[in-house]
């Protein structure tokens, strides 16, 4: 994630998924947090769509 860009295009991607609140992405961080409501969408999914994105994906610690 370069810019402001991506990370708009990665929290409306995950957003459209539904299920997600508070989703908050850093570009300059490279990080994305959200709360998830795994019942609506499991994190596999938001995973795989932010990687069909062209981006990596790693849980922090």
């Amino acid at each position: 994630m370069d810019c402001s860009s991506c990370a708009l295009k990665i929290e409306d991607a995950v957003q459209q998924l539904g299920g997600a609140e508070d989703i908050q992405v850093n570009f300059k961080m490279q990080v994305l947090g959200f709360r998830l409501d795994e019942a609506a969408t499991p994190r596999s999914t938001v995973e795989e769509k932010i990687r069909g994105l062209g981006y990596g994906v790693a849980p922090l610690a």
